[in-house]
């Protein structure tokens, strides 16, 4: 037997995988063991190009070795140490670093393990902030249609839907919705939807929470910049906190820093996460405006934000995202995003006609092709591409009939122009 045919039935017998159809299991997944820059390798010796930066955190590719180096360096010196009660230098160095790219650095960093942790600790502090000022009303919270802030119950709740979460319908607190200027709907009309929601709970919303601009897992839907402020502008109007959940899109993959930016805002929270250590480490961040935290100055019990997770900043984790942070800001990133949207432009330029492409969309270094047709036709469609992709060595994920490419930003141009056509050619014989 083969070492790869054992992995796969060693597999088979105890890994549960996430976002995999038991089926796409029993039919045999890639058996990833190597990675280099946009590249990936199997067990058999095949070569991949990661077409989706390994679920949108590999910025700079795998294995960059500054990172890895960090990684080294820091293991031998401290592996582990609780920020409850502690201190380490590379929490205080990373927190000043995130701190510096925000709208205005007077802010606390409460750090965590992964997107979904980081937003929680945000809505709990969103939610904490109004009972500490005597306004426990304040504890609904308002997210996009379609929005995905992670799987744990509170991150659900701000993204609930029937087919996925109806065993958890009666324990999952779910958020009001409103819907962004998507499929042909106007900014004006959906602002003035988000206006009523906000007329018809006025005294009761704590907090807002959304993608900016890119709602990921709905399938890289894209909405104005002009709507995000409108929506800004509602929930200063009304007390309630804005929380940007920049963790698929920060970094530089929108063609800005962070993608609030593109709508000239300066949220309360911004959560990040994914690429924040180059895809290496889990490690994630609320990033808190320090007028909320000012409010948290533990003179009673519930005054201090009792939340925390064992390896939240831990000193490797923030050895890697030191060390990638310096990396983005040397080869700048959002300029890297920006000539990757610009070459997607290009060649995907022909696709915007085709008959069976309901619309392209791009913005930065996301590349988005969602198939027109009904679902479950889209969703085939969809596969078929993704398929015609895999023959030729490039791991892609749909999300339903969307077919996306988020490419490690670093990506060598020869390269990136090669995997644009492909995904032209993969449409014209899915169809």
């Amino acid at each position: 037997m083969r070492a790869s045919d054992d992995l796969r039935r060693l597999d088979r017998a105890h890994v549960w995988h996430p976002y995999t159809p038991r089926p796409d299991v029993e039919a045999g997944l890639p058996c990833i063991v190597r990675g280099e820059g946009p590249w990936l390798w199997d067990s058999e010796g095949r070569q991949w190009f990661d077409a989706i930066s390994s679920w949108w955190c590999c910025a700079v590719g795998h294995n960059h070795p500054r990172i890895v180096e960090a990684i080294r360096r820091q293991a031998g010196e401290l592996d582990h140490s609780i920020l409850g009660g502690l201190i380490h230098p590379g929490a205080a160095r990373l927190a000043t670093e995130l701190a510096r790219l925000m709208p205005d650095a007077r802010v606390h960093v409460h750090f965590a393990s992964d997107g979904a942790s980081a937003v929680e600790a945000a809505v709990k502090i969103a939610l904490q902030y109004h009972h500490i000022a005597g306004r426990p009303e304040r504890c609904g919270l308002v997210a996009l249609q379609g929005a995905y802030h992670g799987d744990t119950l509170a991150a659900v709740g701000l993204g609930f839907l029937e087919q996925f979460h109806a065993p958890f319908r009666h324990i999952c607190r779910r958020a009001l919705t409103v819907r962004p200027p998507v499929e042909d709907r106007s900014s004006e009309v959906a602002l003035a939807d988000a206006r009523e929601i906000f007329e018809r709970h006025r005294d009761g919303i704590g907090a807002v929470i959304v993608e900016p601009l890119v709602q990921g897992a709905a399938g890289m839907r894209m909405y104005a910049a002009d709507w995000l402020r409108g929506l800004f502008a509602l929930s200063r109007e009304h007390g309630a906190l804005f929380i940007a959940d920049e963790i698929a899109t920060g970094f530089g993959r929108t063609g800005q820093w962070f993608a609030f930016e593109h709508a000239g805002i300066a949220p309360d929270i911004v959560c990040v996460g994914k690429a924040l250590s180059g895809g290496t480490l889990p490690i994630s961040a609320a990033i808190v405006r320090d007028e909320i935290y000012d409010a948290f100055d533990g003179t009673s019990q519930d005054r201090t934000f009792w939340h925390g997770h064992t390896f939240a900043g831990a000193p490797i984790a923030a050895a890697a995202a030191l060390a990638a942070l310096d990396l983005y800001h040397e080869l700048d990133l959002p300029a890297r995003a920006r000539e990757i949207g610009a070459e997607l432009e290009h060649r995907w330029a022909p696709l915007r006609n085709h008959p069976a492409v309901r619309e392209v969309r791009i913005l930065g270094a996301i590349g988005a092709i969602e198939m027109a047709g009904a679902a479950e036709a889209v969703t085939a469609t969809a596969r078929r591409a993704r398929d015609a992709l895999r023959a030729r060595g490039i791991l892609a994920r749909p999300l339903g009939g969307v077919l996306y490419l988020m490419p490690p930003l670093t990506t060598p141009a020869e390269v990136l122009r090669w995997v644009a056509e492909a995904y032209r050619d993969a449409v014209a014989a899915a169809v």
